[in-house]
């Protein structure tokens, strides 16, 4: 016999039932005495009462309200995504399509950075993290940032996460207020500008053409900056253009920041090691007054083909990093402790990522004049040349507008229904230019074999042979 507290039951008790199959104990409560008028006990049970009767005599067919933050609605979905996920859906369909849309090396991580992982897992690197990184890591990409960008941190200026993405998504977070402005050059990386709708901000579109090399200048920034500027995004070498920003080019850029003391930079600087040369990188925070208003962002991703392992970072001075660092601690807080452990093995490559990311970079090369090459063949395509990254971005606005049209498939007013008629007739996955704020364009990634991209291009000419391709207006 056990006597509750509260006396709300005043006995009860267990035994076996014999009749019940596998002797179920059962709980046999004695009566619950009556309550005094007006207890708490009383009233929550009439509150349930009103409640119940309340709800029986609700219409079933009542509609539940699902209303969305606006928000949601400000932002479109990555079409690089949907594309990479369509063509997954028809390969799993049995269609033999090939897919240049999404920007993923078609490397295995390099062995060193593999062992690492798996020696991570064998000796119980499975617990969480410090929610900023391993002081590990957070001390060699210090180190790292010292020797190979001329920058320098201290480990709490460091915030490890799953991936640049997160970075920069927390930097804008950080460093945005509502009704700010973010000035991004376009082309851009298709997240930039929804990134700035998300954190309440507008974003403001620089454009650039294949003729600029796709480079913003400084009067165009100059001309595009206000008082509600906050922050600049530049990413170099850039996604999706390939560009790369000369040093003077952005000391240039710099003297303008330098007029406005409420700008700051996020640098995006992911394809880093992806770079040919004459081209070189230069990372923006390293230039004369710039360190204070940049926010770096870089990560494993791209150049040690570790897209899986998801695992970036942000470098920036305190205050901001211990910003962006609150945002992910009731986010996602720290980032994977097995990837942190193969991206201290992916640093301990070298400069540069050592010998396994420059055998990359070099295929990259080849790739990137061999791509160029075959789409400089077909009339009507202008193609700035990339010198960095693996991305290219012709200009094919001969292919779309008035009187455009493939036999089979119909007119084509656009880049987005041009990558439509590709993928649906050419069984060839790339992005429509529109997505990176550019709609004379396409992007086509050559993170992929010498012998995926020739039948890719093969089938990419067979489709726009003028037998069964008519151009624009004008453009024949």
């Amino acid at each position: 016999m056990h006597t509750l507290r509260g006396n709300a039951f005043s006995r009860r008790s267990l035994h076996s039932c014999d009749t019940c199959p596998g002797r179920v104990n059962i709980l046999h409560l004695a009566p619950v005495p009556k309550l005094p008028a007006g207890s708490n006990i009383q009233k929550r049970e009439g509150a349930v009462k009103m409640a119940a009767a309340a709800a029986a005599s609700t219409p079933a067919s009542v509609p539940v309200d699902t209303t969305l933050n606006p928000l949601v609605a400000s932002v479109k979905p990555s079409k690089t995504m949907a594309l990479t996920d369509l063509a997954t859906s028809m390969k799993e369909s049995g269609i033999d399509v090939i897919g240049l849309a999404a920007g993923e090396p078609d490397f295995d991580t390099p062995t060193a950075i593999v062992e690492a992982g798996v020696q991570a897992l064998r000796s119980g690197h499975t617990r969480y993290t410090p929610n900023t990184g391993t002081t590990a890591l957070r001390k060699a990409i210090c180190k790292k940032l010292q020797e190979d960008n001329g920058l320098s941190y201290s480990p709490d200026e460091i915030v490890v996460s799953n991936g640049a993405k997160q970075s920069i998504w927390q930097a804008v977070l950080a460093t945005v207020s509502p009704g700010d402005e973010v000035i991004i050059p376009a082309p851009y990386w298709v997240s930039y500008t929804e990134m700035a709708r998300l954190a309440n901000a507008t974003p403001v579109v620089v454009p650039t053409g294949p003729e600029e090399g796709f480079l913003m200048s400084p009067e165009k920034l100059a001309a595009a900056l206000t008082p509600r500027s906050r922050l600049l995004i530049l990413c170099t070498p850039s996604n999706p253009t390939g560009a790369v920003y000369p040093k003077e080019h952005l000391e240039a850029l710099a003297a303008v920041v330098a007029a406005h003391p409420r700008l700051l930079v996020l640098s995006d600087e992911i394809y880093e090691y992806i770079t040919y040369a004459p081209a070189q990188h230069v990372s923006f925070g390293a230039l004369p007054g710039m360190w204070e208003r940049t926010l770096t962002v870089n990560g494993f991703s791209k150049a040690y083909a570790m897209t899986g392992w998801r695992l970036g970072y942000l470098a920036a001075p305190r205050h901001f990093a211990r910003a962006a660092a609150i945002i992910q601690s009731q986010s996602t807080s720290g980032a994977s402790s097995i990837s942190q452990q193969a991206a201290l093995a992916a640093l301990a490559l070298g400069p540069g990522g050592g010998q396994p990311v420059q055998d990359m970079v070099a295929a990259f090369r080849e790739r990137r004049d061999y791509v160029s090459s075959r789409l400089r063949s077909i009339p009507g395509v202008n193609l700035a040349e990339p010198a960095g990254a693996f991305y290219v971005l012709p200009e094919m606005s001969a292919f779309f507008g008035p009187g455009a049209r493939a036999e089979g498939f119909g007119e084509v007013p656009d880049s987005d229904t041009f990558c439509r008629y590709l993928i649906e007739k050419a069984h060839v996955a790339v992005v429509p230019g529109d997505a990176f704020g550019a709609d004379s364009c396409i992007r086509i990634s050559y993170a992929a074999s010498m012998e995926t991209l020739g039948k890719a291009l093969d089938r990419i000419s067979a489709a726009l042979d003028p037998q069964v391709y008519t151009r624009r207006e004008g453009c024949n």
